[in-house]
């Protein structure tokens, strides 16, 4: 699904994704095509699944985002080893 599939189908609600397309670019991830897990109304009932799911299975990419943005661009984690400061 695109995202503007996404925001006709769920208008004005929070949505946890599944990412199933993507690029990166200077830090950013530029998410092109997902699948939509679940959608609530309320911020922290769709934070509190992401968390859920992440946790379960930390290998698949999840996300979640307000319908009304215009578009979906997150800022990349850090992931890997960290030398000594």
């Amino acid at each position: 699904m695109r995202w503007n599939e996404v925001q006709e189908r769920f208008s004005n609600e929070w949505v946890v994704l599944e990412v199933t397309k993507a690029h990166s670019k200077e830090g950013l991830r530029f998410i092109e095509e997902m699948t939509v897990i679940d959608s609530f109304d309320d911020s922290v009932k769709a934070l509190k699944r992401y968390s859920e799911l992440h946790q379960n299975e930390p290998h698949r990419e999840y996300c979640f985002f307000h319908t009304s943005r215009p578009e979906i661009v997150a800022r990349e984690r850090y992931v890997g080893v960290r030398g000594p400061r």
